[in-house]
C-alpha cells in the first residue's frame, strides 16, 4: 500500500538500499535458522548412527556367513562373567537379605550392619529400626497432614491413605478424626509397632545362611543354561576358577544341544496326525548320520528310547565334524607361509593355479564342497576359514546352524525396533530436561547409552535362553529348520519337450499374435489454453484446472 501511494505501478523494478538490505537481513536469519535446525538434528542423529553401526554390523557378520556359535558363546560367556561377579561378591547375602527386610517393614536399613549376624540376630535388629523409623515417620506424616494451628488446612484423607499404605492398616479419615489431633501419633505409632510385630521374615532366613551366594549362583545357571552343579563343585574356588568351571560346563551343554536338536527338529519335521514314519526316519537317520540304521532295529522301542539312539549317534557324527574342523585348520596352515601377514590372498600365498585345482579337489572329496577356483584365490586367510568353517556345519550340522541363524536375526531384529520405538519417545521427550538446567542434548546421549545397553543385555539373555531351552522354540520353526536330504531323480524332459515349452513362452510373452492392439486415445473434446475453463469459473483454462488436469 505504501509503494502504490508513492506512485509505483505493476512490474516496476523497486531499488532501495533499505528493502535490500532487510531482505538480506531477513534471508540471513532464515538460514541462520535453519543450519542451527539441521545441527541440531545431526548432534541427535549421531546418537542413533552409532547404535544403527554396530546393530548393522552385528546383523551384516551373521549374513556374511560368520559363526553364530561363536556369537551366541561370547554371549554366554559375558552372562557367566556378569554373574559370578554379582553372586560373589562380598555382601551380596546381607545386601539381599536387607533389601528383602525394607520391603517388608517398610524402612531403610543398612547391609553392613548386618555382617556376622544370624537369622535370630538380623530379624530383631530389622524390627528395631523398623520401630523407630516408623515413630518417625508418623510424627513427619501428623505435622505435613495436620500442621498445627490451621484446621482447615488438616488432610485426614491423605494421612489415612499414607498410614494404610505403609503398615497396612485400614483406617478411614473419620476413624482417625474421631480420635483427635491430640491422640493421633500415639494411635497410629501402636498401629504401625503392631503392623511390624506381625510381619514375617521367614522367608528371609536362607538369605543368610552359608553358601547363599553359591546356591544362588548354581540356580541360575541350572535356569539358564540347564547345568545342574552342586555346591561342592566350586565351593573354595576363587572367583576366576569358578567362571572357568561355570563356562566349561556351558560348553558342554551346548554341545548336548547340538546333539540333541537334529533329532528334534527330525521328529518335529516328520511328525503327521498319524504319528512318525519310522522308515522316513530311519532313511534319514543312515544318510545324516552316515551309519546303517533299520527299522528293525528299533521295533519293541519307545519314541523316547528310539530319540536316545539317534542322539548317540548325532553324538558321533559331532565328533566327526571336529575332527573336520582340525583337518580344515591344518590344511589352511600349510596353504599360508608362516609369518607373511593376513592379507596375502591364497592366490599369492601358494603361487599358482595347481595347488588351487589341488586344493579345489581336496575341499570336493573331504568336505563335499565345491567352489570356484577363482573365488578360492581371492580369499584371504580369515575369510577362507570362515568359509570351509562354514561348509563343514552345512555338512554336519546343519539344523543347528540354520536354527542359531535365524533365532539371532530374529531376536535382534525385533529388539532394535523396540529401541527404536523407545529412543523416539525419548528424543520427543527429553527437551523437559532443560527445565532442571541440563543440556537435553547430553542427557539424552547418556540415556541413549543406557537402553542400548539394556538392549544388548535382552538380546544376550533372550537368545542364550531359547538356545538352551529348546522346548520353549515353537514347533513349526522347529521343524522349518529341518530339510530332508534325500535326493530326488526327477525324469530329464526330451529335446522336443524342451524346444515346445521354450516356444510356449515367448509366446505367452508377446501375447496374442492375431488381435492388433488398439492405442490409448483420449476422446473427450480438447480444450484451448486461452479458451474458458469448463469449470465456469470464467477464468482462462491455463490459469485455473489446466494444471490439475495434468495438461502442462
Amino acid at each position: 500500500s505504501i509503494l502504490d501511494h508513492l506512485g509505483m505501478q505493476e512490474g516496476e523494478k523497486i531499488e532501495s538500499r533499505m528493502v535490500t538490505g532487510r531482505i538480506e537481513a531477513a534471508q540471513k536469519k532464515v538460514e541462520e535458522r535453519h543450519f542451527e535446525a539441521r545441527k541440531n538434528l545431526l548432534e541427535y542423529d549421531e546418537v542413533m548412527d552409532q547404535q544403527r553401526k554396530q546393530v548393522y554390523g552385528f546383523r551384516q557378520k551373521i549374513l556374511d556367513g560368520y559363526s553364530c556359535r561363536e556369537l551366541i558363546l561370547d554371549m554366554v560367556e559375558q552372562q557367566i562373567d556378569q554373574y559370578v561377579e554379582l553372586f560373589t561378591q562380598r555382601d551380596f547375602a546381607v545386601e539381599t537379605f536387607t533389601q528383602f527386610a525394607s520391603s517388608r517393614l517398610s524402612c531403610q536399613l543398612d547391609a553392613r550392619e548386618f555382617r556376622s549376624m544370624d537369622f535370630e540376630q538380623a530379624d530383631s535388629y530389622s524390627r528395631e529400626q523398623a520401630i523407630r523409623q516408623a515413630e518417625t515417620q508418623v510424627f513427619d506424616a501428623v505435622e505435613e497432614n495436620l500442621p498445627e494451628g490451621n484446621e482447615e488446612d488438616w488432610n485426614w484423607e491423605a494421612l489415612a491413605k499414607l498410614v494404610n499404605t505403609r503398615w497396612a492398616a485400614n483406617y478411614k479419615a473419620k476413624d482417625l478424626e474421631r480420635v483427635g489431633r491430640d491422640e493421633i501419633s500415639e494411635t497410629l505409632i501402636k498401629a504401625a509397632h503392631q503392623a511390624i510385630n506381625e510381619v514375617d521374615l521367614s522367608e528371609g532366613k536362607p538369605i543368610l545362611e552359608e553358601d547363599f551366594a553359591l546356591k544362588s549362583l548354581l540356580g541360575w545357571m541350572n535356569a539358564r543354561f540347564d547345568v545342574a552343579l552342586e555346591v561342592e563343585d566350586i565351593k573354595g574356588l576363587e572367583p576366576r576358577a569358578i567362571r572357568q568351571t561355570l563356562l566349561q560346563k556351558a560348553h558342554e551343554a551346548y554341545e548336548r544341544k547340538e546333539a540333541e536338536f537334529p533329532v528334534v527338529a527330525a521328529l518335529s519335521g516328520l511328525a503327521s496326525k498319524n504319528g512318525i514314519d519310522g522308515n522316513a526316519l530311519m532313511e534319514w537317520a543312515s544318510r545324516r548320520f552316515q551309519t546303517e540304521l533299520s527299522i528293525a532295529e528299533m521295533q519293541g522301542k519307545n519314541l523316547d528310547e528310539i530319540r536316545t539312539v539317534l542322539i548317540e549317534h548325532s553324538k558321533k557324527s559331532q565328533h566327526k565334524a571336529d575332527e573336520m574342523l582340525v583337518a580344515v585348520k591344518e590344511k589352511v596352515a600349510t596353504l599360508f607361509p608362516e609369518g607373511e601377514g593376513e592379507s596375502l590372498t591364497l592366490a599369492q600365498a601358494t603361487g599358482g593355479n595347481g595347488a588351487l585345482n589341488s586344493f579345489s579337489d581336496w575341499l570336493h572329496e573331504e568336505l563335499k564342497y565345491d567352489v570356484d577356483v577363482h573365488q578360492l584365490a581371492e580369499m584371504d586367510r580369515d575369510q577362507l576359514e570362515r568359509k570351509l568353517r562354514g561348509a563343514v556345519d552345512d555338512l554336519c550340522r546343519p539344523e543347528m546352524r540354520r536354527m542359531e541363524r535365524e533365532v539371532l536375526l530374529e531376536i535382534v531384529d525385533s529388539t532394535w525396533k523396540d529401541n527404536l520405538l523407545v529412543m523416539d519417545r525419548l528424543r520427543s521427550s527429553i527437551g523437559l530436561k532443560a527445565y532442571a538446567q541440563v543440556d537435553p542434548k547430553v542427557e539424552y546421549k547418556r540415556e541413549g547409552m543406557k537402553l542400548f545397553e539394556q538392549m544388548w543385555k535382552a538380546i544376550g539373555e533372550r537368545v542364550t535362553e531359547l538356545v538352551f531351552r529348546m522346548e520353549q522354540l515353537n514347533q513349526d520353526f522347529v521343524s522349518h529348520t529341518w530339510r530332508e536330504t534325500s535326493a530326488r531323480h526327477d525324469a530329464a524332459p526330451s529335446t522336443s519337450e524342451m524346444a515346445q515349452q521354450q516356444q510356449d513362452a515367448i509366446d505367452a510373452s508377446q501375447g496374442p499374435s492375431d488381435g492388433k492392439i488398439d492405442p490409448i486415445r483420449n476422446r473427450g473434446e480438447k480444450v484451448g489454453r486461452n479458451d474458458p475453463c469448463p469449470c465456469g469459473s470464467g477464468k482462462k483454462y491455463k490459469n485455473c484446472h489446466m494444471r490439475s488436469d495434468g495438461n502442462i
